[in-house]
C-alpha cells in the first residue's frame, strides 16, 4: 500500500495515499482500535450537508475568508460526500472521542482534500475553511438532530403508515366475525375479531402521534454555539443562515437552537424521542406476540388465524413452519428497549458544557429507527399482510366458552352465573344444560336472553 505524509499540530502522519483523510483521522483510526461499528452513513451525510450549509452562510457574513473560489470546490466535495461517493473515506468507529471531533475532523479532511483535487490546488484547510464558525461542540450534536429527523422521515413514519394501512384493511375485512376475547391468557367474554385487530390500529395511530410530536424538538440544531456555547468565532446570524439552508438542502424543517449552551450539553431531545421509539417497539412486541398466539398450531394451538408460511420451520420435523416474522419483530424490539437504557444513562453522563457520550447516543438511537423501520416493513409484507381468520375455529371457540354465561348475571345475578359456570365445566355440560338442571331459568328465559353476538 501506497502511503503520504499529512501533518496536523502534533506533527506528520503516513496516510494511505488513496484515502482523502487526513492526519487526525489516522490518528483516530489507530488508536481506538475498539469494536466493529461504525460511525453511522446517515451522520457523515449530516455532517456534509452542514459543512456545505456553513460554507454558503461564511460565503455570506464574511465573503473575504470564505471567497468564491473556494466555495464552489468545497460544495462539491460536499455534494459527492453527501451522495455517498466518498464513503470509503469515513473509517472511524463510535468508540471514540465522545464529543465526535475525530468523526468532524475526518469529514472536514475528506471535503478539504478531495476540494483541493477538484480545484487543482492546495486552496482549503480543513479547520480553516471547511470548519469554519463551527466546533465539534456545535457541529456534531446538529448533525445528530439532522440524521435523526430525516431517517425518521424518510424510513420509520412511511414504514409505519403502511402498516396502519394493512391494519385497517384487515380491520374493515373481519367485522362480522365473532370470537373468544381472552384475558389472563383465560376465556373471556366474546367480541368481533375487528375489534380486537382495531386496538393494533389504535396503538400503532397513538405510537406515530408520538413520534410526530417528537420530531419537532429535534428540528432546532446547535450550530453557531462553537466552542461551549456563546458563538465564539461565529459571525451574528450564522445560526439562522445555516438552519435556513439545511432545510433549503434536505426538504425538511430545521431552526436554530434557542439556548446554545443547552444544546451543547444536554440530549434530551434525542431520549424523549427514543421514547417515543421504545413505546413503539412495546407494541409492536405485544402485536407480533398476538399474531404468534392467535396463529398457534395448526392443530394443537389456537389456530384461529393462518400466516403465510415463508421457510421451512425445522431441520428435523418436517412440515413445520414457525412464526419467524414474528420473532424477527420481537427480537428487533427487545434491542430497541436495550438501546433506551443506553441512550437515556449517556444523556445523563455529560459534564458542565459538552455531553460526551454523543456518537454511542446517536449510534443507538439510529439504529433503532432503522431495525424499527426494517421490521415493520418486514412483518407488514410478509406476514400481516398475508394473514387470514379461520372463522370456523373462532366460531367453535365462542361456542364452547364458559364466559359468555356473563350475559346471564344480570338476569339471575353473579353468584348464581358462577355455578352455573362451575357445573357446566365439571360436568362438560352447555351453559344451557347447566342453567336448567339447577333450574335457574327455564328454557325459553334462558334463549331470550343468551345472545353471545350481541354481547360485543
Amino acid at each position: 500500500m501506497t502511503e503520504r505524509i499529512e501533518h496536523d499540530s502534533l506533527g506528520p502522519v503516513t496516510v494511505p495515499a488513496d484515502k482523502y483523510w487526513g492526519a487526525q483521522t489516522e490518528r483516530s483510526r489507530r488508536n481506538f482500535p475498539i469494536g466493529t461499528e461504525k460511525m453511522p452513513e446517515e451522520v457523515i451525510c449530516a455532517l456534509a450537508v452542514l459543512k456545505r450549509a456553513a460554507a454558503t452562510a461564511n460565503f455570506l457574513f464574511i465573503p473575504d475568508r470564505m471567497t468564491q473560489e473556494k466555495l464552489f470546490p468545497l460544495i462539491a466535495a460536499c455534494d459527492e460526500a453527501i451522495s455517498g461517493n466518498l464513503k470509503e473515506n469515513f473509517p472511524l468507529v463510535i468508540w471514540q472521542t465522545g464529543s465526535g471531533t475525530q468523526t468532524n475532523m475526518n469529514v472536514n479532511e475528506v471535503i478539504a482534500n478531495r476540494a483541493n483535487e477538484l480545484a487543482g490546488k492546495k486552496l482549503l484547510h480543513p479547520n480553516d475553511d471547511v470548519n469554519m464558525s463551527q466546533s465539534s461542540n456545535d457541529i456534531f450534536p446538529s448533525a445528530m438532530h439532522v440524521a435523526a429527523v430525516l431517517l425518521l422521515e424518510q424510513a420509520l413514519l412511511p414504514a409505519l403508515n403502511g402498516f396502519i394501512r394493512s391494519i385497517q384493511r384487515l380491520e374493515e375485512e373481519n367485522r362480522e366475525i365473532l370470537k373468544c376475547g381472552r384475558t389472563h391468557l383465560q376465556d373471556a367474554v366474546p367480541m368481533h375479531f375487528s375489534q380486537e385487530i382495531s386496538g393494533w390500529r389504535a396503538a400503532m395511530e397513538s405510537d406515530r402521534q408520538m413520534l410526530l410530536a417528537s420530531l419537532e424538538p429535534l428540528r432546532a440544531l446547535a450550530a453557531g454555539g462553537t466552542a461551549v456555547g456563546t458563538g465564539l468565532n461565529a459571525p451574528e446570524g450564522f445560526d439562522r443562515a445555516v438552519a435556513a439552508e439545511v432545510s433549503r438542502l434536505t426538504g425538511s424543517h430545521f431552526i436554530p437552537a434557542e439556548n446554545k449552551f443547552r444544546a451543547l450539553a444536554f440530549k434530551n431531545e434525542l431520549v424523549f424521542s427514543h421514547g417515543a421509539l421504545k413505546a413503539l417497539a412495546a407494541d409492536l412486541m405485544k402485536i407480533a406476540n398476538d399474531v404468534r398466539l392467535l396463529a398457534s398450531g395448526p392443530r394443537c394451538g389456537l389456530g384461529e388465524i393462518r400466516i403465510p408460511a415463508n421457510e421451512p420451520g425445522s431441520s428435523i420435523m418436517p412440515g413445520k413452519v414457525n412464526p419467524t416474522q414474528c420473532e424477527a419483530v420481537t427480537m428487533a424490539a427487545a434491542q430497541v428497549m436495550g438501546n433506551d437504557v443506553t441512550v437515556g444513562l449517556a444523556a445523563s453522563q455529560g459534564q458542565l458544557q459538552l455531553n460526551t457520550y454523543m456518537p454511542v447516543i446517536i449510534y443507538d438511537y439510529l439504529q433503532s429507527v432503522r431495525l424499527l423501520a426494517d421490521a415493520i416493513r418486514s412483518f407488514d409484507e410478509r406476514c400481516v399482510s398475508g394473514m387470514r381468520p379461520v372463522p370456523e375455529q373462532m366460531k367453535a371457540y365462542v361456542d364452547r366458552t364458559l364466559m359468555t354465561v356473563t350475559a346471564l348475571s344480570p338476569h339471575v345475578g353473579y353468584e348464581k352465573a358462577a355455578q352455573i359456570a362451575r357445573k357446566a365445566g365439571e360436568e362438560d355440560l352447555t351453559l344451557r344444560q347447566a342453567c336448567l338442571e339447577l333450574g335457574f331459568m327455564t328454557a325459553d328465559e334462558f334463549d331470550s336472553v343468551f345472545h353471545p353476538e350481541e354481547m360485543t
